[in-house]
């Protein structure tokens, strides 16, 4: 027994050699009700709990809010429980498993599409964990400028950065820690500050309309399970073959939204509460809530805050290593891992030391990606309901295999979605997008400054396109597939 866990702790202190390649069969264990702990652990940041704010941000009551978030939280993470059916079936990246369908060289567009997100969201948590160690440390008397900004920059991006280069077993081992870390503290902090709600003031909120409601549902599922569709097989990959598929799909629905429907329901009766919380969220999602707080208590919170970031962040990281060297990159995977580690220490350098308001820029880059990702995911959603048999291998890796260099209808499919989904939502926030938006007028639903300008329903128009246009059209390549393959045996 101790001769197993030394071999377990010298390989989780190891950096990880597989890649994009196949796992082989010697390599895969586990079962399915593993998967729960590293869902669980890259979405039980205290984040969560802001998203009350954001949701409440659309003009809706709590219970509006409440609804769209479990049917958006619950659902995007039901699309990350079917795709990593792939990744048991293919035991390869997701980025891999996804030339089945685009082709080996056709699949470069997802792949960028994927690297830009995960990228970016471990960005966004390193930035919203060094925002909440400097207001914390201001509030103890510390400080919170730019040497304690530089101090939580250096640790975060060290224990990320770590995680990511040395891969799949220090990860699982060290979701673990954080999942029960941050599981207890956090149920200590929704204590300690339950005596902030009122529930007279949630309950009076006024109800918003229908558009609204549809927003923040589409831009809830954005900021949970649809940004992660894009890396749910990287880890149902390490199981076996003949692992329940029924798990696999339960287990990571489950892992992945259980703690965010908690949070976002506890934050709503926060944000709720206090109009000025709901206000100081949109500049620091965590800080923010750390006002409530008796002073005893903000070291832990910042543990757990930073925890949960770090949590999310090591996913990304991972998970963006694999989608850059998918593009094409010619080094390991750790190095991939380093050179996404060093993009997303300079962007937090540049938001956190030179940027402006933060939520308006986050809501943007989420409706942004998120069309062409809910493409995707669409895509590929029906090629696994559309395929019979387990992948072939070798033909993921070869441009003059089975599934082709570039297939052009899937290809197509997600640029012609991305485009209409982009003429279907706006961020009036980000200055940057007020191109978005220019179908609007042309579908009938009043132009930019119309009712359904804010429901974003290009996210969803897109998931269902990619979906409808891949299984009417798409199966029959897939079938031709599967025959080759026949024949091939």
């Amino acid at each position: 027994m101790t001769d197993q866990l030394d071999a377990q702790q010298t390989r989780a202190l190891s950096v990880e050699t597989n890649g994009l390649n196949v796992i082989p069969d010697a390599d895969r264990k586990g079962r399915p009700s593993q998967l729960f702990w590293p869902w669980f652990a890259a979405n039980v940041s205290v984040l969560g709990l802001s998203y009350g704010a954001f949701a409440l941000g659309f003009g809706i009551s709590f219970w509006q809010a409440a609804i769209a978030g479990v049917i958006g939280v619950v659902f995007s993470f039901l699309l990350c429980g079917l795709i990593a059916l792939a990744g048991k079936r293919g035991s390869a990246p997701t980025m891999v498993l996804s030339r089945a369908a685009f082709g080996v060289r056709g699949n470069k567009l997802p792949s960028l599409v994927s690297w830009l997100l995960t990228v970016g969201w471990e960005t966004v948590l390193t930035i919203l964990a060094t925002l909440a160690t400097a207001t914390v440390f201001e509030r103890l008397g510390g400080g919170g400028g730019s040497l304690t900004k530089v101090i939580a920059l250096v640790v975060v991006g060290l224990l990320t950065v770590a995680c990511g280069v040395l891969g799949f077993d220090l990860i699982m081992r060290a979701q673990t820690v954080i999942t029960v870390v941050t599981g207890v503290l956090t149920v200590v902090y929704m204590i300690l500050v339950a005596d902030h709600i009122h529930w007279s003031t949630v309950s009076a909120l006024p109800s918003g309309s229908t558009q609204a409601v549809i927003g923040a549902l589409v831009f809830l599922m954005t900021g949970f399970g649809l940004g992660w569709v894009n890396a749910a097989a990287d880890y149902s990959r390490y199981l076996p073959r003949r692992s329940s598929s029924a798990g696999v799909v339960g287990w990571t629905t489950f892992g992945g939204s259980v703690a965010p429907v908690v949070l976002l329901v506890f934050g709503l009766l926060l944000a709720g509460s206090s109009q000025d919380l709901s206000k100081a969220i949109a500049a620091d999602p965590i800080g923010a809530l750390a006002e409530a707080l008796p002073t005893w208590f903000l070291v832990p919170f910042v543990i757990v805050a930073v925890l949960g970031l770090v949590g999310g962040a090591v996913l990304d990281i991972y998970s963006s290593g694999l989608a850059l060297l998918s593009l094409g990159l010619p080094v390991p995977r750790y190095v991939a891992a380093f050179i996404d580690g060093v993009v997303m220490i300079a962007g937090t350098i540049y938001v956190v030391f030179y940027g402006g308001e933060f939520l308006g820029q986050f809501q943007g880059f989420l409706i942004t990606l998120g069309v062409p990702i809910a493409a995707w995911c669409g895509i590929m959603l029906a090629d696994i309901a559309s395929r019979r048999r387990d992948y072939a291998e070798d033909d993921l890796y070869r441009p003059s295999g089975r599934y082709g260099d570039i297939q052009w209808l899937p290809v197509v499919t997600m640029l012609v979605a991305t485009g209409i989904g982009w003429g279907l939502v706006t961020n009036t926030l980000a200055s940057w997008l007020t191109w978005q938006g220019y179908l609007l007028g042309a579908f009938g639903l009043g132009g930019k400054e119309g009712s359904w300008a804010f429901a974003n329903l290009g996210v969803l128009v897109a998931l269902v396109l990619g979906f409808v246009v891949q299984w009417l059209a798409g199966s029959a390549a897939v079938r031709r597939q599967e025959a080759r393959q026949e024949v091939a045996a």
